[in-house]
């Protein structure tokens, strides 16, 4: 909540004699909710997703008012994607010697999954499958867009995602049961919600035809915080001294031109992980190994767990117990990294 578009930060549409009121701690105004009206949904929810209905969909926190902004989900990714061609056919028709950064956030395999109608059925997955055909015509046009202007030899595009593969994450839609033998993460452990390498380890592809090899695949361990220092190196910026302190500049390795990137990273998804180089150490944590929601290992466990991703990548086999000495330099690594961020 609330469910509108907000541009140059006015809400779109908003008649101002119906203001908008949000909550996530108890009901506003008398809209229906779906755990109290479930007849008048259109998909129904599984966990969480059982407030105020907007487009027949019940939704995370409670809304009043805004009625006539409030979007409907089948048309999102066509709203969302014509803003961003026009923002890229705007910005060279005005100033077209001038570099630009666009950033666009997909919904479309984000829960509620809601495609559009020519999008239904494109797939024999259900609204999961055919919401990735639906993010897929997104990225597609943008692309083209791209290629209409001629700026595709000297474009920076970077796709990537936010989290690990989650299948029911607060709605029944025959995601789970059309899943068949499909692995999404395909062979690692967990997923979001995980400190496995299925919740933090990420798609991510570059494109940029004028400067990185085609085809070409590397193992340097990036971050998407990584992307401050990176970019700020590459257009020539200069950061101010407290921006970004966990951003390192990867750039050499993002455009292929090194095979080394970082030497270490903290994952953190309910529970801290540290990466140094391929050993990865989980630190202990008391809270449940699986998520009972969503049906995911979320790498909780009693004691310390650590991995040799160069021949584990599926973090089956905790070696904590045969390298005792190394769990023990890692968990001081990691206590150093957390003192030195509570310090700034």
């Amino acid at each position: 909540m609330p469910c509108v578009y907000v541009e140059n930060q006015n809400v779109v549409g908003l008649d101002p004699n119906d203001p908008i009121e949000v909550s996530f701690g108890k009901p506003v105004g008398d809209d229906p909710t779906g755990e109290d009206h479930p007849e008048l949904l259109k998909m129904k929810w599984h966990h969480g997703h059982n407030a105020t209905i907007v487009n027949g969909i019940s939704r995370i926190g409670f809304m009043s008012g805004g009625h006539a902004a409030r979007w409907k989900d089948e048309d999102m990714a066509d709203v969302i994607t014509n803003k961003a061609v026009a923002f890229v056919d705007e910005h060279v028709k005005e100033q077209k010697e001038q570099p630009f950064f666009l950033y666009f956030s997909y919904h479309d395999i984000h829960v509620p999954r809601v495609p559009h109608p020519r999008f239904v059925g494109s797939t024999e997955m259900g609204p999961r499958g055919d919401a990735i055909t639906q993010l897929d015509w997104c990225t597609g046009e943008i692309l083209k867009a791209l290629d209409k202007h001629g700026l595709k030899e000297n474009t920076l595009v970077i796709f990537s995602s936010d989290n690990g593969p989650v299948v029911n994450d607060g709605y029944y839609d025959d995601a789970v049961t059309k899943l068949g033998d499909h692995k999404p993460a395909g062979p690692l452990r967990g997923g979001k919600y995980s400190a496995f390498e299925g919740g933090t380890r990420v798609p991510f592809i570059v494109r940029w035809p004028g400067r990185v090899k085609p085809a070409s695949t590397s193992d340097a361990l990036v971050c998407q915080i990584d992307f401050m220092a990176s970019f700020a190196a590459l257009t020539g910026q200069t950061l101010a001294e407290n921006a970004g302190p966990d951003s390192l500049n990867t750039l050499p390795a993002l455009l292929g031109e090194s095979s080394v990137g970082r030497d270490h990273l903290i994952e953190h998804a309910g529970t801290l992980a540290l990466r140094d180089g391929n050993w990865k150490l989980i630190e202990s944590n008391k809270g449940p190994a699986v998520s009972q929601n969503v049906n995911i290992e979320v790498g909780n466990a009693p004691q310390p767990q650590l991995f040799d991703l160069s021949t584990d990548l599926g973090e089956r086999a905790n070696v904590a117990g045969q390298d005792a000495d190394r769990v023990a330099q890692m968990t001081a690594q990691l206590k150093q990294l957390k003192d030195a961020g509570r310090s700034r």
